[in-house]
């Protein structure tokens, strides 16, 4: 079985566990109709202790400067989320279209920040050449799938923001700090990913 049937046979198992919302006294004082539909590849690595393809967001960015991210961003008008997330990670970090076996799309997220992201799983060939986008990303790196979706690893913060204490997760890697929606959408694939 390759690993995007195994990936597809442990999403197909219907999730019972609570799934992370956003921040939804954020979201209710927003309202629902005002989310910009985004959505993520999550790229996971064909090898035999496979990873996820993660990005570090450049210092000079308006929105999350030096931010851990899954290459994505808004959809497009008429776009489809798995066109928006082959089309950002493309633009992103040169990631080949035609390299992506698609497993589908996951869990959708809210973020307090106005977005609907939809993560898309998709398998990639490992050692791919990628080249981040000098406007957009720093630095291409990939972290061990089973690291990332170990609760063990998964930490407990908090911080100010907008004059309210907000809580999220957080997942330390190799001196990065994966945090935010990143962390809260793998916390999600953590729960619903159950390996026999």
């Amino acid at each position: 079985m390759t690993l995007a049937d195994r990936l597809r046979a442990a999403l197909a198992v219907v999730h019972t566990g609570d799934l992370l919302p956003g921040d939804v006294a954020e979201l209710a004082l927003r309202g629902a109709d005002t989310l910009t539909a985004a959505a993520v590849l999550v790229a996971v690595t064909d090898r035999a202790e496979p990873g996820i393809i993660l990005t570090q967001r450049t210092e000079s960015l308006r929105a999350h400067p030096g931010q851990v991210a899954f290459p994505g961003g808004r959809l497009d008008p008429g776009e489809t989320v798995l066109q928006a997330a082959l089309r950002e990670a493309e633009e992103e970090i040169a990631l080949p279209p035609a390299t992506v076996d698609l497993v589908g799309a996951v869990d959708r997220y809210r973020t307090a920040t106005g977005f609907e992201i939809t993560p898309v799983i998709g398998v990639v060939p490992p050692d791919l050449p990628l080249v981040p986008s000098e406007a957009e990303v720093a630095s291409v790196f990939e972290v061990p799938l089973a690291y990332l979706l170990d609760p063990a690893n998964h930490r407990a913060a908090s911080a100010m923001w907008r004059g309210a204490e907000r809580h999220f997760i957080e997942i330390p890697w190799d001196g990065r700090r994966i945090w935010g929606a990143t962390a809260a959408m793998l916390v999600n694939l953590s729960r619903r990913l159950r390996w026999a």
